[in-house]
């Protein structure tokens, strides 16, 4: 008997995966999580266990949310390629062209190219720091994006855009359409696709959310002392510093957000099964949807940006919008393949697709993760046995 709920079902092939998942609630390491899994456009895991409140008084369900984080800039992502896709878009033409205010202070020349594949040197908003405010308005954050300086000259080095990229992704949605990122994604892809995923709750929502414990990196944004484990922790804990300036200088975010307003870098919520079914829907079809065509599939998980980021001083692989093995954060040594691509946050939150082998994968939790500059164990775990699995379904690529 369990000492905590599970639910959820895994094809016999995937049988391993619904072990590991156990097992990482039976050491200790787990309060709450799922993790789903798509193989060529069909669910062969949904797993949901756990609890979604410290006090293990409220069970994690299968419509629970998890904040996401950084992979929250998956779905802005999604949402932009799939825009890209549907009108033609030139990624190669400058930002300005469609947004004039961009151009000011050295920047009219950045595509959104450069911003997907983190090469446009706009990481800093520590001119104007979002705050809870602008978020709502977001006006103001367009405002402060538009006032910004390049940090390097763009296209010639890469830093991750840790606060910055997806209001940047945002903003030239509504260029186009009208629409912030959390309406077109709502519009556009979460309603075709029936996700349980947000960028922005809609008002009046009665989503069942997780309790986010703190994760070292979320301590570590709320003042802790860094340490001296990395280049990063260090950089961190100087005010100067580009990776202090790009990340705790950018944001006056000290209290829990409304999850009505958008956050399109750090703010989304989802399960793992809807974030599963996405990523399979960039790879392939899903109930006869495909969100991009396969050419930009292959762009996606194309080499752009290689070689230590100058934000988080890491080695860091870059595709169209995506993490890409080889780093501690997207690590090979995972099983992922050569052309994987996905998002890991600093939370513990994985998710990534696999275009060679039709494979998705995403894993949410609520215990947080306790080191920061690698991929959380719990989830290398879990990915190990999904490629495991793959060998034993009898329908790897």
């Amino acid at each position: 008997m369990h000492e905590y709920p599970q639910a959820g079902l895994a094809a016999d092939a995937f049988g391993e995966v619904a072990a590991v998942f156990e097992e990482n609630f039976t050491a200790g390491e787990e309060l709450g999580a799922a993790v789903g899994v798509y193989h060529r456009g069909r669910p062969v895991v949904d797993l949901w266990g756990g609890w979604a409140d410290p006090a293990r008084t409220d069970p994690w369900r299968s419509d629970t949310l998890a904040v996401l984080a950084s992979p929250t800039k998956a779905l802005v992502t999604a949402a932009y390629l799939h825009l890209v896709d549907r009108q033609r878009l030139d990624l190669d033409e400058p930002v300005a062209a469609h947004w004039p205010e961009f151009a000011a202070n050295g920047k009219a020349a950045i595509t959104p190219r450069m911003i997907l594949t983190q090469r446009s040197g706009i990481v800093c908003l520590d001119h104007a720091p979002l705050t809870p405010s602008a978020l709502r308005a977001h006006t103001p954050v367009a405002e402060a994006l538009a006032a910004a300086r390049p940090e390097w000259e763009p296209d010639t080095a890469h830093g991750y855009h840790a606060t910055t990229y997806g209001h940047l992704l945002s903003e030239l949605v509504r260029r186009r359409t009208g629409l912030t990122a959390g309406r077109y994604f709502a519009r556009h892809l979460a309603g075709p696709l029936g996700l349980d995923a947000y960028i922005g709750l809609p008002a009046g929502s009665d989503a069942h959310l997780a309790t986010m414990l703190e994760s070292k990196a979320e301590a570590l944004m709320d003042g802790a002392d860094p340490g001296t484990e990395l280049d990063m922790l260090r950089a961190l804990g100087e005010p100067g510093s580009l990776t202090h300036r790009a990340m705790i200088g950018s944001m006056r975010l000290h209290d829990a957000l409304d999850p009505s307003v958008e956050d399109p870098s750090y703010g989304g919520l989802a399960g793992a099964g809807s974030l599963s079914r996405l990523f399979a829907a960039l790879v392939g079809e899903v109930d006869g949807i495909r969100l991009i065509g396969p050419d930009r599939t292959a762009e996606v998980a194309r080499p752009y940006s290689r070689g230590t980021c100058e934000v988080v001083l890491l080695p860091s692989t870059w595709g169209l919008g995506f993490m890409l093995p080889d780093s501690p954060v997207f690590p090979a040594s995972a099983g992922l393949g050569p052309r994987a691509f996905g998002f890991d946050g600093a939370n513990g939150t994985f998710v990534f697709a696999d275009p060679d082998h039709e494979l998705a994968f995403a894993y949410v939790q609520n215990a947080g993760s306790r080191t920061i500059g690698r991929m959380n164990d719990r989830a290398h775990r879990l990915v190990a046995a999904v490629y495991r699995s793959l060998g034993r379904s009898g329908r790897g690529a």
